[in-house]
């Protein structure tokens, strides 16, 4: 209710300005984000394990052991992102005195043996070469068939990123920190390599989750990592496995089971499933596809067509879709075709 004053009023509009004065200073966040990883705030909280809360001197003491530096710089970025929970303040005493120690997010940032985390999927989202990008974004509605990316730089990313190794690398590094934790989790609860002797990672990278599997799946006698061939080039030699560069929409290598990961492009998924079912005469008749992290896929022998939520559209090779408008809210995605049925279910 609003009095006679129209106080109500003014407070919601107040209220309003200091709304959009917050998303404006939004990039603070992953700014500050990014130089904690930079300076390696989380490596020196944890310590081996022992995430003993550090005030910001003692944190400063450990990451330029040289001296120097802004505690109270350190601070304000620390209790910042407190806020958004990537770490925990304890308050000393009267308040004057606080210390930090990490979240279970915070957690995600710490380096592995491996020399990898989260940290470095942060930064390659953020650097230079991508900020410039985002400026580009208004231009998508301006013209739909404007590439952000490839306006600003005249080719497209994986070409671009090819030419420039630093940002090579750490798109590299920064996939590996991602997948390999949530790969030693799958493997172990999931057992649907069991029979299989030739394994085809698709979008596999340099085969690092690949070479996980194989580990742990003796009776898997090849895998196949394919990938962009500027992408498998620069891959490693591991026992098992063979690296084959092409284009997934074109076509996949054969093998007992196709392995994907985390691709969220709902239609570049769907191009992907039109390509198996395109070939899918030439495959063994038991091929079985599993998308992991985001989605699962499992086709088997059936015409059914079941979909809690979307939109029905036409599509070739005898092939029914029913797609959500946000991969965010769908739960269950149904291909079905006279000879597949390709399931998928987003994780939990």
């Amino acid at each position: 209710m609003e009095n006679g004053n129209g106080e109500t009023s003014n407070n919601n509009n107040n209220n309003a300005r200091l709304a959009i004065m917050e998303l404006a200073n939004m990039i603070s966040v992953p700014m500050s984000l990014n130089a904690i990883i930079k300076l390696k705030v989380a490596d020196a909280i944890w310590e081996g394990g022992s995430n003993a809360p550090l005030s910001p001197a003692e944190i400063l003491a450990k990451i330029r052991p040289q001296g120097g530096g802004d505690a109270e710089n350190l601070q304000r970025i620390l209790r910042m992102l407190t806020s958004y929970r990537v770490f925990e303040e304890h308050v000393v005493d009267d308040g004057s005195q606080r210390s930090y120690s990490l979240t279970e997010v915070g957690k995600t940032l710490v380096t592995d043996e491996n020399g990898l985390s989260h940290g470095l999927y942060v930064l390659q989202h953020h650097q230079d070469e991508l900020m410039r990008v985002w400026t580009m974004v208004h231009e998508t509605v301006n013209d739909s068939s404007s590439d952000p990316f490839v306006k600003v730089y005249g080719e497209r990313p994986y070409s671009y990123y090819g030419k420039n190794p630093e940002m090579n690398s750490l798109m590299f590094n920064a996939m590996s920190g991602v997948s390999m934790p949530f790969m030693k989790a799958m493997l172990e609860r999931y057992d649907g390599f069991e029979g299989v002797k030739t394994l085809v990672d698709v979008g596999g990278s340099v085969g690092d989750c690949l070479k996980m599997i194989l580990e742990k799946h003796s009776s898997i006698e090849l895998g196949i990592n394919f990938d962009l061939p500027k992408v498998v080039e620069k891959a490693p030699q591991i026992p098992r496995i063979k690296h084959v560069g092409g284009d997934m929409l074109d076509y996949i290598p054969k093998g007992d089971a196709i392995f994907m990961k985390r691709k969220a492009n709902l239609l570049f998924v769907i191009q992907f499933c039109l390509t198996i079912l395109m070939i899918a005469r030439e495959l063994e008749p038991f091929l079985k596809v599993t998308f992991m992290s985001w989605l699962f896929i499992v086709p088997k022998a059936s015409t059914a067509l079941r979909k809690n939520t979307g939109s029905s559209v036409e599509l070739p090779v005898s092939l029914t879709a029913r797609v959500s408008t946000s991969i965010i809210s769908s739960r269950f995605l149904n291909f079905t075709s006279n000879e597949y049925n390709c399931e998928w279910y987003e994780r939990t």
